[in-house]
């Protein structure tokens, strides 16, 4: 995350996506008028009634022209998602963390297809920006939250180069802003199953054959434990990135286009990018030329990937359907 990505050259296609690009700063009182958004704006003092909004495909326009004034931090999820549900508040955190130097848009990309669309979002959680009317996009998954405010200082570093650099006020003052604060804290969790903590202390201490042990454990214990089963595919991929680069797997996989170990070394790279579907082709085309052996590897790696990306997601649904295909 050392770097803010450069804002895409157009997002055209949805939500008057022309607007999302070449857009000239608005006139006083001109960023409002669609329901749930702010609305009419002073240019002096930007006084708002939260940090936190939801953005729909009908009000996202009034969020480019407060874009002119304060940085958005735009994340796209689903109530599907755990991933998502999880991650949310981490996120709401982080921008209220830069006290109205941030505002927050959340996006429900089963609600509003089009801003899905126009923001590109192939994985949830994906977080992305507008700067002075323009999308940037930051990141796809999930980060921890240290990380999450470097980001953030970064993209505030590239807000600042777009001359984009007024705070916010909540409506309330002080105690609003505390509020809107202890909202964003997320209910205490409850503790988890010994042998998830243990799993989760060594994924901490970098021990990921420790994680998988545990895991593997738990699933002994209950063939029912569908975490420890998401868990145990979410750490085995990290296991086998685990000192490998992107480069690498990259070139490998370039070089040996029909070799089943390149080619799941960069499904695995894209699966952790969040580039799913992008790994979903790239296994089921190379499935039909294999032999026995490279068949059931490849079958047993897409079903992992099932487990982390969710199977109620629809790009699983379609992954399974294909799969199936070519099994029968």
């Amino acid at each position: 995350m050392s770097n803010v990505p450069p804002p895409p050259t157009n997002l055209r296609g949805a939500v008057d996506l022309s607007s999302l690009v070449n857009r000239p700063a608005p006139a006083a009182g001109a960023a409002g008028g669609a329901s749930g958004a702010p609305a009419g704006q002073p240019t002096g003092d930007l006084t708002l009634p939260s940090l936190y909004f939801e953005g729909t495909d009908a009000n996202f326009n009034d969020f480019i022209d407060l874009s002119m004034r304060v940085p958005i931090v735009v994340g796209l999820g689903t109530d599907r998602s755990e991933q998502w549900q999880q991650f949310a508040p981490v996120l709401d955190r982080a921008v209220g963390s830069f006290q109205g130097r941030l505002v927050g848009v959340k996006i429900d990309v089963d609600a509003n297809p089009q801003l899905t669309q126009a923001f590109q979002a192939q994985a949830v959680p994906t977080v992305a920006a507008l700067v002075a009317g323009r999308p940037v996009q930051l990141f796809a998954g999930v980060v921890p939250e240290d990380q999450l405010r470097d980001v953030f200082e970064q993209l505030l570093q590239l807000a600042a180069q777009n001359g984009v650099t007024e705070t916010v006020t909540v409506e309330g003052g002080a105690d609003g802003a505390d509020a809107q604060a202890a909202a964003a804290e997320p209910a205490p969790e409850p503790p988890l199953p010994p042998l998830h903590q243990e799993a989760y202390d060594a994924i901490d201490r970098g021990d990921y054959e420790g994680a998988i042990r545990a895991y593997r454990t738990a699933i002994a214990q209950d063939p029912r434990d569908t975490m420890a089963a998401a868990g145990l595919a979410q750490v085995s991929l990290l296991a086998r990135l685990s000192g490998h680069s992107a480069d690498e797997l990259r070139t490998a996989a370039a070089e040996a286009p029909r070799d089943a170990e390149a080619q799941l070394g960069v499904a695995d790279l894209d699966i952790s990018g969040g580039h799913v579907e992008d790994a979903f082709d790239r296994l089921l085309t190379l499935f039909p030329s294999l032999d026995a052996a490279g068949k059931e590897e490849v079958r047993a790696r897409i079903l992992e990937y099932f487990e982390i990306v969710g199977v109620d997601d629809p790009r699983v649904g379609k992954a399974r359907a294909r799969l199936a295909s070519l099994l029968y």
